[in-house]
């Protein structure tokens, strides 16, 4: 008798607690009933943009509804992960997530306008990629130590591009400079689609970014891979050392893409995006796209990503705070 009262006091508070919810929390069965946006937070071309594009149709005919790639690149990320945190927590706005967004952005620039740890809803971690600093194919420096040298031998005479001030890319050439003890000038760009094709045009030396959208660039000889970020060398640039073989073993993070949404989001419909994106991962053919680019699925919890990102903001944040890196 106590427990059948027991069980009849929750079922009311369960359906008191319902009451109070909007409709779109309330009966996430009906969940979703219109097309989807995903919001890449850079410009076409970058790797996150490709990512994004290899699981969202996939991702949509699993899930019944479109799922529509948006650009809205600028801030080294942070406009178009601060236009999801300010979207209705309801499913139908959610965003790829990176290291530039919830880690080093924030780390770095206190007038970023979210709280990576609160503000976001984490979804799932997509996949994971290695990243590259590659120099343009008519560089005098043709593998690290001489291009090194060749930096050395001229301070700020050479340059080199990132997604935007405050980005991976940004940070991480940053921190390879202190390493290095070289003087490179920042040039930073509206997505690293644009940093590439100046680095590929000759307009800047160098750049860093991920494989899947660097690659191509290397393969044709445009440019020239000189250290790769990764646990061991990567199957696809065997030649090419890790920064922790070079010495860096603190420069040698993994760059990754992630589905967040705004903070709030109904807990049954971020386990339905998840349990969506984990069986489009699954697929072999998609598995395939995303693992030919250099990249590995990575299709965890919402509970782990969120402890990903919890941990990439500590590391970045001690990084910041160690070497005193600013955006001036």
């Amino acid at each position: 008798m106590i427990e059948q009262r027991r069980l009849l006091l929750a079922s009311a508070a369960l359906t008191a607690a319902l009451a109070g919810l909007p409709a779109a929390q309330a009966q996430p069965a009906d969940w979703p009933t219109r097309p989807i946006r995903l919001v890449v937070p850079f410009a076409a071309g970058g790797t996150t943009d490709l990512i994004a594009r290899v699981v969202a149709e996939p991702l949509g005919r699993e899930l019944g509804q479109p799922v529509i790639v948006e650009n809205r690149g600028g801030g080294g990320g942070t406009i178009g992960a601060a236009e999801i945190v300010r979207a209705a927590p309801d499913g139908y706005a959610i965003g790829i997530s990176t290291i530039s967004t919830i880690a080093t952005n924030p780390a770095i620039n206190p007038k970023t306008p979210y709280d990576p740890l609160t503000d976001f809803t984490p979804i799932v971690n997509l996949a994971a990629t290695p990243s590259v600093i590659a120099v343009n194919k008519d560089f005098a420096g043709k593998d690290l130590k001489s291009a090194i040298e060749t930096l050395k031998r001229a301070p700020d005479k050479y340059s080199y591009g990132s997604s935007g001030q405050g980005g991976i890319q940004h940070l991480m050439m940053e921190m390879f400079k202190i390493e290095t003890g070289t003087s490179i000038t920042h040039i930073p760009y509206r997505g690293a689609g644009p940093a590439l094709a100046d680095t590929v045009a000759g307009q800047v030396a160098m750049t860093l970014d991920q494989i899947p959208s660097i690659l191509p660039f290397i393969k044709s000889g445009q440019l020239v891979p000189l250290v790769v970020a990764a646990p061991q060398r990567v199957p696809v640039l065997p030649d090419v050392p890790t920064l922790a073989e070079a010495g860096m073993p603190g420069v040698n993070r993994l760059a990754f893409y992630g589905v967040v949404g705004p903070k709030g989001m109904p807990p049954a419909v971020v386990q339905r995006l998840n349990a969506a994106a984990v069986k489009v991962l699954n697929d072999p053919a998609v598995r395939k796209r995303i693992e030919d680019t250099g990249s590995f699925v990575v299709a965890n919890s919402p509970e782990a990503f969120g402890q990903q990102i919890r941990e990439e903001y500590r590391v970045y944040k001690d990084v910041v705070t160690r070497t005193r890196l600013t955006l001036d």
